[in-house]
């Protein structure tokens, strides 16, 4: 949810910080003080498109800043991990925004650099506008889609079918790929069983390579290594070069010193100095028992033509499917897993095509299990949209959700069905695609209904048009339960709902955004105050004289007997003692 929007030299507005509440807040104010302007800061923050004008007169540039709460979990918060951007330990998500007079805006996600898409990508998790361009997306089909699906909770025959048409592609684009290169394949596959044949003739090892050079630089060295060992034995032993030799070994001089040291009789370094000896003599024990056996290790010069011979043979593998012949062993093993998916035999192709026929019947089987879900949905979703609109003055209107589930060959990454949200703004009025057939209040008012059917089937926690024990309020109004109820991250704002709207039918609009409110947080532009008064805090946005002498608009939150005020203000255009005590009675009597 939204905690906290500041706005600077952002058109009329040279500063504002509204903390709206948890539930439910009203902005309100004269026509034209600038209300829009805060608006705008959000749809900024959603990533839309920066113009220079909206920067204050005289300003070089606007700045707007969200803060956002999101709860462990949620899937904004791995978006924004993922992207090197993660929140604070408590969720907070900071987001600005900076609009120069020229040049290019730029953005940040918790004090760091963002692309302006990475806003757009996680706007969605956040906050959901419903002004008059901002519904227009509704029009959209996908978005259509994912609104019927998420009210629909098929989150089960949803994994199914993608985990079907998952496999449905797979096995399609190995049965496409086999039927394209046809024509190649038969060269291709030579070419790889020649190539595995001449390298399991070979028949290489791990490593192998690398120990035929050492074996070779021995060979090639052997002089060199049986001088020096002598030399080095000699010096060390003799007796391990010449038999008869009587020559003092090393060993048996520290074996003298050891003694000696031992017979002084006396601990400290005398004794210290014997162990340590003790310990050299054995190290030199095990170095001359080695290099003892490195004589005995003698390789023929027969041998070097069969090392020379391989290694020829190897480096002819490692040329042609190296460096290593790891590598090559690799790609022999790759090779041969590509030798059976272009094995363009009769057989092969039979083999696939039966497979891709039967992946296909397994994704038309679950896309039409989806399709029943999303048709059962769709129904229950625009009795239960119709009934509240009802009771937000528009009688006689409605929403139809048609889910019509298309020929098989219509088959693709969403299922079968053509989904279309239908609306009749008036008793009358043709069935219209949405978006298309209502005023911008009606538009409002259409997603607010939708938006309180979405949380109540969400709050419910269950399939739509299942019992769920909700209570109502008296008047026929399903409220959610508050044993059950979650409040969730996401922010809704409300502009343009109440155009039209006046006399009771604005009091049963404020009581259903507060209904929202319960389990969302709602923000309201508004000019009822039968709809302000339903709200937890209220922002009046007002137009002053600035220190420069031009005009600048300025938020404040008005609580207690300054918002009974401006309620009256809002009902009368005054502050008279009738007003104020209507504006009281207002308040008192707007609570769930």
């Amino acid at each position: 949810m939204l905690e906290e929007l500041e706005v600077r030299d952002l058109g009329p507005i040279h500063h504002a910080l509204l903390k709206p509440a948890t539930g439910m807040t009203a902005i309100t104010g004269e026509t034209g003080a600038g209300k829009s302007m805060l608006l705008n800061a959000i749809r900024l923050l959603s990533g839309v498109p920066a113009r220079g004008d909206l920067v204050s007169p005289g300003s070089k540039e606007a700045w707007v800043q969200g803060i956002f709460t999101q709860e462990e979990g949620a899937p904004v918060l791995g978006i924004i991990d993922q992207a090197g951007l993660p929140a604070e330990d408590d969720g907070q998500i900071f987001i600005s925004r900076s609009i120069p007079v020229g040049g290019r805006s730029r953005a940040a996600v918790n004090g760091r650099s963002a692309p302006r898409s990475l806003l757009e990508g996680i706007s969605s998790d956040l906050v959901t506008v419903h002004g008059q361009t901002d519904q227009m997306r509704m029009a959209n089909p996908g978005r259509q889609r994912d609104f019927l699906d998420a009210y629909a909770q098929d989150e089960h025959e949803l994994a199914e079918f993608r985990l079907a048409w998952s496999s449905y592609q797979s096995s399609r684009k190995r049965l496409d790929s086999l039927r394209n290169q046809e024509a190649g394949l038969a060269a291709q596959a030579d070419y790889l069983r020649e190539s595995i044949d001449r390298i399991d003739q070979v028949d290489p090892h791990p490593g192998e390579d690398e120990d035929l050079h050492q074996q070779r630089d021995r060979i090639e060295h052997a002089a060199q290594i049986s001088q020096g060992l002598r030399m080095a034995l000699g010096a060390l032993d003799a007796a391990q070069v010449d038999p008869d030799g009587d020559g003092p070994s090393v060993s048996g001089l520290l074996e003298q010193a050891i003694s000696a040291l031992e017979g002084i009789g006396i601990g400290g370094v005398f004794q210290e100095s014997a162990r340590r000896l003790r310990s050299m003599n054995t190290d030199l024990s095990d170095l001359v028992f080695t290099l003892s056996s490195e004589m005995d290790d003698e390789v023929q010069e027969g041998d070097l033509d069969k090392i020379n011979a391989r290694i020829h043979d190897l480096g002819e593998l490692t040329r042609r499917w190296g460096p290593t012949i790891d590598d090559v062993l690799a790609w022999r093993d790759k090779s041969r897993l590509d030798l059976e998916d272009m094995d363009a035999s009769p057989e092969k192709l039979q083999e696939l095509q039966d497979q891709c026929s039967h992946d296909r019947d397994a994704a038309l089987k679950a896309a039409r299990a989806l399709s029943r879900a999303r048709a059962t949905a769709g129904h229950t979703l625009g009795d239960r949209v119709s009934e509240e609109l009802e009771s937000l003055a528009m009688a006689g209107a409605g929403l139809e959700v048609k889910v019509v589930q298309q020929d098989d060959d219509a088959l693709d990454q969403h299922g079968l069905d053509d989904i279309s949200f239908l609306f009749t703004p008036y008793p009358g009025s043709p069935q219209l695609p949405m978006g298309k057939s209502a005023s911008g209040g009606e538009l409002s008012r259409l997603m607010l209904a939708m938006e309180l059917v979405a949380a109540e089937a969400r709050t419910a926690g269950m399939k739509p048009g299942a019992g769920n024990g909700q209570a109502s309020d008296g008047g026929g109004d399903v409220l959610p339960n508050q044993n059950q109820a979650m409040r969730e991250s996401m922010t809704f704002i409300f502009d343009e709902v109440d155009a039209g709207v006046g006399g009771r039918a604005a009091v049963e609009l404020g009581r259903r955004l507060a209904r929202l409110a319960v389990t969302s947080q709602v923000i309201v532009v508004t000019h009822l105050p039968q709809v302000a008064s339903w709200a937890d805090a209220q922002f009046v946005v007002s137009k002053h004289d600035g220190q420069s002498g031009g005009v600048e608009t300025v938020v404040d939150e008005v609580a207690d007997e300054t918002r009974q005020r401006e309620i009256a203000r809002m009902l009368s255009g005054s502050e008279s003692t009738t007003s104020l005590e209507h504006a009281r009675e207002l308040l008192v009597s707007s609570r769930l």
